[in-house]
């Protein structure tokens, strides 16, 4: 039995033995050099430094080449799933490298129709979009949302690009993001799109015109859906305004077209979810007035709740960083991550001061969305600072009093309300 159990791991492929390492490659907007060019140029740079720790980003590079055509070359999500980050040797690992320009044209809008040119229905990119870009490494998750979206995504585009039969398989492309949510076969030369659908919005504009609208709407992106060479993301905001509609229309308070509009909503989705080169990407800030309808639609339902202190610690950390290469906080200092203060058992001296005090301010902060989060180094600066530079000691100063700030202010709104 163990003979036949070896024998049948030997012929399984390890892929452990050699993980994919994935690099994006930023080519200038003026540049026209070849593809094949600059993948050379960039394999001969990560064999010059083929050792790396995590992610790792290069802008200036020792090679003419690479500094007239590219703007950076990026180590990327290395540690996604890493509990325990290691250094990574890229001469043991596959190298999936993704060379692109970023598009710089902006969204184009759709309004309801032209007699409400005021109301945006939906918005869309062509991607990869200067206005989205550096923003994935931006969002800091406590569990491992980031890694279980990439591994949807890929998954979804292998089944499809291998044609299995959804009828015996089934995945609907379908993905629920709620809470406080503020590949293969599709390469860097294919056109990828992002279609932003406003549910409100259309739902409330479209009730004395039930369900044509919606349908008009769904339309366009069938259109894109159309050409087999595009791969289109399919984001819709706010997916309890189908509940919302619904409830209303129960409750006597709307008109039965708030159902059809509904309903109308529904089985577009049904309609373009069978499409292999779609993906639908859905939000909620409210959890419980998800439509049961549509959850059953979903193939990952995601909670994303509050940052952690650790999530928040990691954040102003990078905060910090940016305002330190910026110089408005000036001198730089050294500062050491979470892990690195978890090794040292959370000490105090002279190196781990600045980083522990940080670490305090990142506790309090606790019960703040992401999106406050972002705001208070800003807030921070121009209500305690106003001045061209300060010391990373005054910003960390400024920035608890700006957290007890905004603690301040919520318990003041909700006692109004």
């Amino acid at each position: 039995m163990d003979d036949a159990v070896g024998d049948l791991k030997q012929a399984l492929p390890c892929v452990a033995e050699s993980p994919a390492v994935h690099v994006e490659v930023l080519q200038r907007s003026g540049s026209t050099a070849k593809k094949e060019d600059i993948k050379q140029s960039v394999y001969r740079l990560l064999k010059r430094h083929n050792i790396v720790f995590g992610d790792y980003v290069w802008t200036e590079f020792d090679e003419p080449f690479l500094t007239r055509n590219v703007q950076s070359v990026s180590i990327v999500d290395t540690e996604l799933k890493a509990k325990d980050p290691q250094p990574i040797d890229l001469s043991a690992c596959t190298i999936a490298l993704h060379i692109f320009q970023l598009n710089e044209e902006g969204p184009s809008s759709e309004n309801l129709d032209e007699e409400t040119e005021n109301i945006i229905a939906a918005s869309h990119w062509v991607l990869p979009a200067a206005e989205f870009h550096g923003l994935w490494d931006s969002l800091v998750y406590d569990v491992e949302v980031k890694s279980h979206l990439l591994d949807y995504v890929m998954t979804t585009l292998l089944f499809s690009d291998k044609n299995v039969d959804s009828n015996l398989i089934t995945w609907n492309r379908v993905v629920l993001l709620h809470g406080e949510v503020g590949g293969d076969g599709y390469s860097c030369d294919a056109f990828v799109l992002l279609y932003r659908l406003q549910l409100a919005p259309l739902i409330r504009g479209l009730w004395f015109q039930s369900g044509k609208l919606v349908t008009k709407m769904f339309q366009k992106i069938q259109d894109l859906i159309d050409d087999k060479e595009a791969l289109v993301f399919v984001l819709i905001d706010e997916v309890e305004s189908l509940t919302a509609a619904r409830n209303a229309c129960r409750a006597g308070a709307e008109p039965s077209d708030a159902i059809r509009v509904v309903n109308a909503v529904l089985t577009q989705i049904d309609q373009i979810k069978r499409h292999s080169n779609v993906v639908i990407l859905t939000t909620s800030n409210i959890t419980e007035k998800i439509d049961v309808a549509f959850v059953d639609r979903a193939d990952i339902k995601q909670y994303i709740g509050p940052p952690s202190a650790a999530a928040i610690f990691k954040i102003y950390l990078s905060c910090l960083e940016e305002l330190m290469k910026c110089q408005i906080i000036y001198p730089r200092q050294q500062l050491l991550t979470l892990r690195e203060l978890e090794m040292i058992g959370f000490i105090e001296n002279n190196v781990s001061k600045l980083s522990l005090l940080l670490s305090e301010i990142s506790r309090k902060s606790e019960g703040l969305s992401g999106r406050v989060l972002r705001k208070l180094p800003f807030l921070a600066h121009a209500l305690y600072i106003q001045a061209p530079s300060v010391t990373i000691e005054g910003f960390l100063q400024a920035l608890s009093l700006a957290v007890d700030k905004q603690f301040e202010e919520k318990k003041k709104l909700s006692a109004h309300v």
